[in-house]
């Protein structure tokens, strides 16, 4: 292993908090205070009682609130994270054949999912190179369209729109790391589904999905369908166990606890327009450093595409951006490496609404000191 270069990053150019990872992502205090105070009341009780039925419904209609979401809209949610929705999704939502945009680890893995399926046809796939995103295209036999709303391997975002001429068929979303930090207009979209251990800040485990009422119609109608599914991967179950405030199996409540307090946070400083402000300046800070250096420019060329929530930077092959990640997490700035698969020179920065802007904007100044000292 090569040794850490013995740089020391003055303390003035120090964020308050150093924790930039992409997910999971910074917890805030609060949230922490919130799994005490729950110590007595909520953890180690029956999922099955009121105390944490209650808590279930109040996430639900916090979520509900925060995205706006129309008359019968339902939050639904289960166990596991948005790899094991994937596979509820080829279960319960996808009618025969799904199309899918591909640019990135992420957005190719629901793909892969459907390819994978027995009983489903063999989906579309709309595939670019790394660094920009497709657009989809209506095509005949196509029940379920696969967007992602920010690719969280890359750093790109895209602007979430139904394919004109689509018909009845349903629009998916991967919204793991854009939930809560990304604006979006639920008349584009019909299951916008998400974990909660980025903008919400709190622990993997759990799958939440905004279902809109043609997204609630094929759940039934799947579901009233000979197709086998296993019980914890059964949409309609979740459902069902959802509009009852509970999940079908024992939730992870210390997960819980920690969203909602997060979702308290967010309805209090401006809803999800506030929370994409926030994430909006933390982005402008760092694209705008980058493209001031000459060693440094966004990966992402179009700043259309470019994502508020997860930036990457490539760094100059003259410089070693292991290296910087390295010294950093010396310092206390932590988890700033690029992704792993991507095996680009770079550095990856989570943006999400807990993050604080001013801490972006002493991140940048601490990599400028560790560069002119490896210089």
């Amino acid at each position: 292993m090569t040794e850490t270069p013995a740089i020391t990053i003055p303390a003035d150019l120090l964020p308050a908090d150093g924790r930039f990872c992409c997910g999971p992502s910074k917890v805030r205090r609060d949230q922490i205070d919130a799994v005490v105070a729950a110590r007595k009341t909520l953890l180690g009780t029956s999922h099955r009682k009121p105390p944490v039925k209650n808590l279930v419904g109040d996430v639900r209609s916090k979520l509900s609130e925060l995205f706006s979401l129309p008359d019968g809209w339902e939050i639904v949610l289960g166990n596991g994270g948005s790899t094991i929705f994937w596979d509820v999704a080829t279960f319960g939502l996808v009618r025969d054949r799904s199309q899918h945009l591909v640019f990135g680890e992420f957005s190719s893995k629901f793909a892969d999912a459907c390819a994978a399926a027995p009983h489903l046809g063999q989906p579309s796939v709309i595939k670019v190179d790394p660094g920009s995103h497709p657009e989809p295209v209506a095509e005949d036999g196509i029940d379920l369209y696969a967007l992602t709303h920010n690719e969280t391997s890359t750093g790109v975002a895209m602007q979430l729109q139904r394919p004109a001429g689509a018909g009845d068929a349903l629009v998916a979303v991967d919204a793991t790391s854009a939930a809560g930090g990304l604006l979006w207009d639920p008349a584009q979209v019909d299951c916008y589904y998400f974990a909660p251990q980025k903008c919400f800040a709190s622990d993997g485990g759990i799958w939440l999905a905004a279902c809109s009422p043609a997204a609630i119609e094929r759940i039934n109608e799947i579901g009233s369908s000979d197709r086998w599914r296993p019980a914890s991967l059964d949409l309609q179950i979740a459902l069902d166990n959802s509009t009852k405030n509970q999940t079908y199996n024992t939730p992870a409540v210390a997960t819980l606890v920690m969203l909602d307090a997060q979702l308290n946070w967010m309805l209090a400083n401006g809803s999800l327009a506030g929370m994409a402000g926030r994430s909006a300046a933390s982005a402008s800070v760092l694209y705008s450093w980058a493209e001031a250096r000459d060693w440094a420019t966004p990966f992402v060329t179009d700043p259309a595409h470019r994502s508020n929530v997860v930036g990457t930077i490539d760094i100059d092959d003259s410089i070693d951006a292991n290296e910087i990640c390295a010294v950093l997490r010396a310092n206390g700035i932590l988890d700033t490496d690029a992704y792993r698969k991507l095996g680009r020179n770079q550095l990856r920065v989570g943006m999400f609404p807990a993050i604080d802007t001013a801490d972006v904007e002493a991140l940048t100044k601490s990599v400028d000191h560790v560069v002119e000292q490896l210089s």
